[in-house]
Parts: structure tokens; sequence; C-alpha cells
């Protein structure tokens, strides 16, 4: 096999600085030098970097980031230097922690009569924002779709999150997971729950599948596993990833029992016992009884339409007739009503934390 290199260059005034800076300041092995008498190149590389500094070279000094386990180790523990060529250096950490932003609480609203854009992400998926200022990005909410069934161009990745979930909403997916066994198929009003990390990737797609995806926090990293291969070599259902299990809630057989909004039922996902109380997620259809006003005390409560119509009453606020496609958050405190449901209405309601009261 014939061996490739890539090599990043940049520009020097000064090759006998650099050199000194290069090697000893950020630990880089000098690999070339030339020419002897007088030197114009040096090439280093390290830390998963070549770097060919060369004289009066056009391209501009750029930056670059060092990651390591220990930033107060690397460098005199400076996090940000010069090099004497102009380059920008920085140090972060290897693994940096998960930082979950405050909830900046709204009423929010989305309807799919709104046509809001619909935005090709990874592995050719269109996205939809059911949530548009991510409540101060603690959460983001999509609603997914495929066009075009068959293969999916995925490849085994990660998320690093506090919570995720997947809830088809129409068609079916196959997607195989770490220590889960062969790929699952999840099929319309059923749910996967994702924990943090756990590699996966999605197979094959039924024509014109949809799901919503909800993600804590909204900005997070998707990391691809070049090592990995799925499915693995043992089934391991009980295993946790960061106090979560894996789940695949599967509609049929489910218990449905009475919501804690009078006037309706729900079923219960398993998702708050499998997350340590996380988050919670149900589905909600109409009960016996009649609606009633309520408040709740949950961080995040987010709610999307899946079928049928009904109508949102808030605090001071219009009446909102919405259905099939419509998403709407309440914050906490807030007094609202959810009246004049259809027969056919079917909602999916996410918590977090699962723990929460609902008062009058």
């Amino acid at each position: 096999m014939t061996e490739i290199q890539a090599e990043v260059r940049l520009p020097t005034k000064d090759l006998r600085q650099d050199l000194r800076f290069f090697t000893e300041t950020l630990g880089m092995r000098l690999d070339t030098i030339y020419p002897a008498d007088d030197p114009k190149v040096a090439v280093f590389s390290g830390h998963g970097l070549r770097l060919r500094i060369e004289t009066g070279a056009s391209e501009s000094p750029g930056t670059i980031r060092v990651r390591t386990e220990d930033p107060g180790k690397f460098a005199d523990g400076k996090r940000r230097f010069t090099a004497p060529n102009g380059t920008l250096v920085e140090i972060d950490e290897l693994n940096p922690p998960l930082v979950l932003p405050p909830t900046i609480h709204s009423f929010v609203v989305r309807r799919l009569a709104d046509q809001a854009p619909w935005i090709v992400g990874r592995a050719g998926m269109e996205y939809r924002d059911l949530i548009p200022d991510r409540l101060g990005g603690s959460i983001i909410a999509s609603h997914i779709r495929i066009p075009d069934g068959g293969p999916v161009p995925d490849m085994v990745h990660y998320h690093t999150v506090g919570f995720q979930l997947i809830f088809c909403i129409g068609g079916w997916v196959d997607v195989v997971y770490e220590d889960q066994g062969p790929a699952i198929r999840l099929h319309a009003g059923n749910c996967f729950i994702q924990p943090p990390e756990i590699r996966h990737r999605v197979i094959r797609a039924s024509d014109s599948v949809e799901v919503i995806e909800i993600g804590v926090p909204a900005e997070h990293i998707t990391t691809i596993d070049h090592e990995m291969a799925l499915p693995t070599p043992y089934v391991r259902p009980d295993r946790e990833w960061d106090g979560q299990r894996f789940v695949h809630h599967q509609a049929d057989g489910s218990t449905w029992t009475p919501h804690r909004l009078p006037g309706y039922v729900s079923r219960d996902t398993t998702i708050s016992e499998n997350t340590g109380g996380v988050a919670d997620v149900r589905v909600v259809k109409r009960g016996h009884g009649e609606p009633e006003w309520r408040r709740h005390d949950a961080e995040i409560l987010f709610t999307f339409v899946m079928d049928g119509e009904l109508t949102l009453e808030g605090e001071r606020r219009e009446p909102h007739r919405l259905g099939q496609g419509d998403a709407f958050v309440i914050p906490p405190d807030m007094r609202t009503r959810l009246s004049d449901p259809t027969d056919n209405m079917e909602l999916l309601e996410v918590a977090l934390p699962g723990r929460f009261r609902t008062t009058r």
C-alpha cells in the first residue's frame, strides 16, 4: 500500500525562533529541515498533526487547537498564546465536561402550517426545528424525516448528551446499538432512549419515515467512532451509560392509566425509571371527564401533537387550536388547559426532570 502524508503549511519569518517553539513549547518532533546551510523549511509532527513551516509562505498563520487530558500540565498551563510566526495556539480539554445551560423559560407554540424550513442535516436527513429559541440552549426538539426509503448513509457514532429521545411518528427505521444485539426496527408509535454516548448507526428506513428527536442540551457533539463495529458481540440489556439504560418502548401491550391532567389517559414509556428520573415520556390521549386548568413545576414540558386536534388555553393568552404536526412548550407555574380534544387526539409529552408536580 502506498504511504500518503498530508501537511498543513504555515508561514514564518524567522525559522530559528519557530524551531524552538514547536519542539520545546508544543512538544512536537522535528522531522525534516532544509537547506542545511540556510534553513527555509521545517516539518514537525505530533499530537496527530503534521506542520510544514515555510519561510515566506503566503498562507495566514492560522490557529492550532491542542486537546489534552490535563491542560494544566501542558505548555506551563497556558491556555492561549501566539507562536513566533503568528500562529494562535489554544489549549483545550480532550474530553470537556458536558455543560447544561440554564433554561430560559418561554411559552412556545410551533405550527406545522407556519412552514418552518426543512434543513438538510447529517446523513441526508431533513430537520424541522420545533423550539426555535431552544429555551436558552437547554433543549432541541426536531421533527426529522427521510423522504426516500432504503439504506441510510450513516456511520457508527455517539452523542455527548444528557438526554436523547427518538420517537417514531410515521414509517419505520432500523437502528443498531452497542450491546443491544442485531438491528432493531422502530415502528410508528414506539421510541428509543439513546443513553449518553451509546454507539449506534441508522441502517435503513421506510419511505417517508418521520421521527421526533429530543436532545439535551441543544448543542451537543456527535462523534464518529471509526473503531467499533456494530452489532457488538455481546448483548447487555442492563448496561448503563452515565446512569441510563437503553429503552425500546413498544406501544403494543402498553397499559393506559389516568394522566396527570383530568380528562386524559396516558401510557408510560418507562423512560423515567430507566433514566433515573432524568426525563419522563408519555403518550397521551382523550379519556373520561372534563379537562381542567392546571400548573406544573417541571423545568421543561414539551408536547407534540401526533394526531387529532385540541385547544391550548393559557392565562392571559389567546387560545390556540392545534393539530397534527404542531408543538408547544408550557413554562413552569403557568396556568393552562388542554380543551376540546378530538376523539383521535394523541400527544407526545416529554418532561424534564422525570418527576414533577401538577397542581390546580
